[in-house]
């Protein structure tokens, strides 16, 4: 989604491919699985659209969750459950194995069509429930973004989801203003 405020949109989300390609860029699918899943989608637009509005379905809980936590107000209960219950059906698909650094999650491979949220639902509980060893969720306070971001400025005050785009804009229309004043 790009802007969430007063001007909501575009959604870059409007086939399953673009989702599909958004979890390759993430790092939740590799090359392979990426293919796999759109030969699926190929095989099967009905259920590739359905999946694809389960994924935003999902993606609008959990910026309503992140919000309310940058907002520092309590998150709706609606939104935990729809969270609890896509890691349920995440958990099915994931198992423990021996990594470098001890035991990890591995992920079964994506062939699947709901693989993409089945691996986004358990991150983003895991990165809700560490709250206390984490730095905070930020909203950006450019115009008309609303994205969320972890701060992880040096202060604890990042005010921009990037300092390339909507701070550098914030910073320019500062600037226009003082040379009218």
């Amino acid at each position: 989604m790009d802007s969430r405020g007063e001007r909501w949109g575009p959604d870059f989300l409007t086939s399953f491919g673009d989702l599909v390609g958004w979890a390759l860029r993430a790092g939740l699918v590799d090359r392979s699985e990426h293919n796999v899943l759109l030969d699926k989608a190929a095989n099967n637009p009905g259920v590739a659209d359905a999946e694809l509005e389960k994924a935003k379905v999902l993606r609008e809980s959990l910026h309503r969750i992140f919000s309310a936590e940058a907002q520092e107000t309590p998150c709706d209960q609606h939104d935990l459950d729809h969270l609890s219950s896509a890691c349920r059906l995440a958990a099915g698909q994931r198992s423990l194995r021996k990594g470098k650094d001890g035991v990890i999650w591995s992920n079964a491979p994506a062939m699947s069509m709901t693989a993409i949220a089945e691996r986004i639902a358990p991150l983003a509980a895991d990165l809700l429930i560490s709250r206390q060893q984490r730095r905070a969720v930020r909203i950006c306070q450019g115009r008309n973004c609303g994205w969320l971001f972890l701060d992880q400025s040096r202060g604890g005050h990042r005010r921009w989801c990037s300092d390339k785009t909507c701070g550098s804009a914030a910073r320019v229309r500062k600037f226009r203003a003082e040379r009218v004043d």
